[in-house]
């Protein structure tokens, strides 16, 4: 059945409304503003206000006193801010193994067997578990006495690994559970990304002699370059903003030498350390600022290849 097109409007376009005239090229903005007035009230208004916190000595309920840049000095006279950051740069770099974990994980489920669907479950499982619940889960398993890693390690040296109570291995220990759900996360990106990968292009491939490694390279990582890229931002963010796990496992111990960023600007601005708000905005600031330097460094990669690939 064919449908007649709808009466073309004979008014001439001087003497139409202004909302009839740019209609198709405002509707899309008037959708796209409700998420645009959240993410600047919650998100870029929540940016300036720490900067401007960060040059004041405030309790959160008294007057502020301003001190210009006396935050920051004492930042960066500060142990314990130097022990956190150390910290974040080991979340960061360790934290990146999610990436190739995933990838290699994901390549192994893409394949019609049976029981794939089983196997899929098993792997996606981490990603929908709490990080509350990861974090109480690995604080049993490394458990002294009864801890299955603390068995483990008794049962082929003959002594015991209190992970959680050595200030040498607690980090390595949470980012060890942490790694568990965000490898589980990259997974799903490139499952996601190989099913979108052009099966002429891999034919064509096979047929040049390309296998392997070769055909990963060459074949299907360019093809998973957006997989790759949202994987490795998010991977970037959640190292850096790690608290749920440490605030969970061993609240900054022992001896405060797992204390990431995060954990440390919430010990001084909200827990009985003193209700330095100045001072965790600061250290809030200088988290911002890393996290931006990388961010900005993948998003101008990512824009110079398109480029280079147009």
């Amino acid at each position: 059945m064919v449908t007649a097109a709808p009466p073309m409007d004979p008014t001439p376009a001087s003497q139409r409304s202004w909302w009839r005239r740019n209609q198709q090229r405002v509707t899309p903005w008037l959708f796209l503003a409700p998420g645009m007035l959240m993410f600047l009230v919650y998100v870029i208004w929540p940016i300036f206000q720490s900067f401007w916190l960060s040059f004041y000595d405030w309790d959160g309920l008294g007057e502020k006193v301003w001190l210009g840049w006396a935050n920051y000095a004492e930042l960066f006279d500060d142990d314990a801010f130097y022990t956190s950051l150390w910290n974040n740069v080991l979340w960061l770099v360790l934290y990146l193994l999610a990436v190739p974990a995933g990838l290699g994980i994901a390549i192994f489920l893409n394949q019609t067997v049976f029981g794939i669907r089983l196997y899929k479950s098993l792997f996606f499982f981490p990603f929908v578990i709490s990080q509350v619940v990861v974090g109480l889960m690995f604080s049993w398993f490394y458990a002294p006495n009864f801890g299955l890693f603390y068995k483990l390690i008794e049962w082929l040296t003959g002594t015991g690994v209190a992970v959680l109570a050595d200030p040498d291995l607690v980090t390595y220990g949470i980012i060890a559970a942490g790694l568990w759900p965000q490898i589980a996360y990259c997974m799903i990106l490139y499952l996601t990304g190989l099913n979108n990968v052009s099966p002429d292009q891999v034919e064509a491939a096979r047929l040049d002699g390309a296998r392997g490694l070769r055909m990963l390279w060459f074949v299907i990582l360019p093809q998973l370059r957006p997989a790759t890229f949202i994987a490795v931002v998010v991977t970037v963010i959640g190292a850096l903003r790690s608290f749920d796990l440490v605030s969970i496992m061993t609240d900054g111990g022992p001896f405060g030498s797992s204390r990431v960023l995060s954990f440390y600007m919430y010990e001084q601005a909200l827990s009985e350390y003193g209700y330095r708000m100045g001072y965790g905005a600061a250290i809030a600031v200088i988290l911002f600022l890393i996290m931006m330097v990388f961010i900005s460094g993948f998003i101008w990669k990512m824009v110079r290849d398109e480029q280079e690939g147009y």
